[in-house]
């Protein structure tokens, strides 16, 4: 602890996590880009990662389903952030749940050097349960920010990523083809779990 109370103190940098969570559909890319872009304008060196198998609308780009986007490094393992991120003030990483575990240890160190990480990822997977690295990842964060869609089916705010297609296996990409978000009540009668 007193080498990360000195470095602040010597650098005059205070790094911290900032996590973007909640269901599909729910804003979390987009805010995301809004505070790339914020720290951008600032004069602020920004670069921005995501997994290299979330290739739905760019090779090279991280886009919000609402068109948005951001140029971005794609990664196949977390750790090669740490090599990548250069000499920045800010690191976005947009789908956090795709990435193991070494995620939460990258936005450590990253954060303990002075950066600012701002992180996104799906809070539960399409049972409902939490997603991957992001329960460690919403604990170390200074900063948690939960959004929420609208539920397709009653119009009320939505938190779980209901999946329409018949596919089991945890990471399956797709949008609204095969994604809907809804709330607790209508998600439980989707999976006939109410009467």
């Amino acid at each position: 602890m007193d080498f990360l109370e000195n470095s602040v103190r010597a650098t005059g940098k205070r790094g911290n996590v900032e996590v973007i969570t909640g269901s599909m559909f729910s804003g979390k890319t987009e805010e995301l880009i809004r505070r790339l872009r914020r720290a951008q304008f600032a004069g602020l060196k920004v670069e921005i990662f995501k997994p290299s198998l979330d290739n739905r609308y760019s090779e090279t780009r991280v886009v919000s389903h609402d068109d948005k986007s951001i140029v971005s490094t794609p990664v196949d393992h977390a750790t090669a952030i740490l090599l990548l991120a250069g000499d920045v003030n800010v690191v976005g990483i947009d789908e956090a749940q795709f990435f193991d575990n070494a995620i939460v240890d990258v936005c450590n160190k990253l954060a303990d050097n002075g950066i600012r990480v701002i992180v996104t990822g799906l809070d539960m997977d399409f049972l409902g349960n939490p997603f991957g690295p992001m329960p460690a990842l919403l604990s170390i964060a200074e900063y948690v920010t939960k959004v929420h869609a609208i539920c397709m089916r009653c119009g009320n705010l939505a938190q779980y990523s209901f999946r329409k297609s018949d596919e089991d296996q945890v990471v399956v990409l797709g949008e609204k083809d095969k994604y809907e978000p809804l709330c607790r009540t209508c998600y439980n009668k989707a999976l006939n779990k109410e009467d």
